[in-house]
């Protein structure tokens, strides 16, 4: 099975931001919509390894943006994914 994992934004500012905070970083990710398992509302998540995404967490947080919530999603073709909402200690 393959996951990715998602980071949303509450505004898109805070995904711009993000885009170009991270685009000399050496973390792989994309910017894409917000996956409809995720939110039905319009908007942008960066789409990141799930192996990276505490530290790319970490980094964003570091440079001031606020995050909304983070997800693990099950990539399983044209079903509907799993999704599961990670926690962090702050």
């Amino acid at each position: 099975m393959a996951y990715s994992c998602y980071i949303t934004f509450p505004t898109t500012f805070f995904a711009i931001r993000a885009e170009s905070l991270l685009k000399n970083e050496p973390y792989t990710f994309k910017m894409v919509p917000v996956p409809r398992s995720i939110s039905s509302s319009c908007g942008t998540a960066l789409r990141c390894e799930c192996d990276d995404i505490s530290f790319v967490r970490a980094f964003l947080l570091d440079n001031g943006l606020e995050l909304e919530a983070y997800y693990r999603l099950e990539e399983i073709g044209l079903r509907v994914p799993t999704v599961e909402e990670l926690r962090f200690d702050e």
